[in-house]
């Protein structure tokens, strides 16, 4: 479903999006990927890594309505990956983990329908399950939203997927165990 398409990646320079970049690229003959996330360092990194012409870096926030509706023009399947994870971190930094994981989810379902995207793809964690902390609240409540947004439009359908502890991922608690 995805050859010949355009695929909008949210949090594309951490260690889901590599993956799930790589794999599009290798799986799919995709249109275009546009790779938007705040990090200039990983972006380019990540350009040197690739180097395919397939790929387009945008510096963004999906805090910023503005930026996401704009990268999101012409766009056929968004996955949303951006989001801050790091439970202490998270605990740390409440308004900003409610502005990135709960507002910066409105931005992208609220972007995904004024621009007419087929799909949604949201990446959640088990941590939304009876939530304990800021982080699985957030991802819980942003879960909501993805959900809802299927009663606000015919056209765009949205769809949440969860993760766990996944090993060689940026931030896993494997490292942290084995130490």
């Amino acid at each position: 479903m995805f050859n010949g398409t355009r695929i909008f990646v949210s949090g594309a320079t951490g260690s889901w999006g590599t993956t799930l970049i790589t794999m599009l690229l290798e799986k799919y003959n995709v249109e275009e990927i546009i790779c938007f996330s705040r990090g200039e360092l990983q972006q380019v990194l990540m350009k040197r890594k690739f180097n395919s012409s397939k790929l387009k870096f945008v510096i963004g926030d999906i805090r910023d309505y503005e930026a996401v509706l704009a990268a999101t023009k012409n766009i056929d399947y968004i996955f949303h990956l951006a989001a801050l994870k790091h439970v202490p971190v998270c605990e740390e930094n409440v308004q900003e983990t409610i502005k990135t994981n709960i507002n910066g989810t409105t931005n992208i379902v609220n972007a995904a329908i004024a621009n007419r995207v087929k799909k949604v793809i949201d990446v959640s964690s088990d941590k939304a399950v009876e939530p304990i902390n800021l982080y699985g609240m957030t991802k819980a409540v942003g879960e909501k939203i993805i959900v809802q947004a299927n009663d606000l439009t015919d056209y765009t359908r949205f769809v949440c997927i969860r993760g766990g502890n996944v090993m060689g991922s940026s931030g896993s608690v494997i490292p942290f165990f084995k130490s």
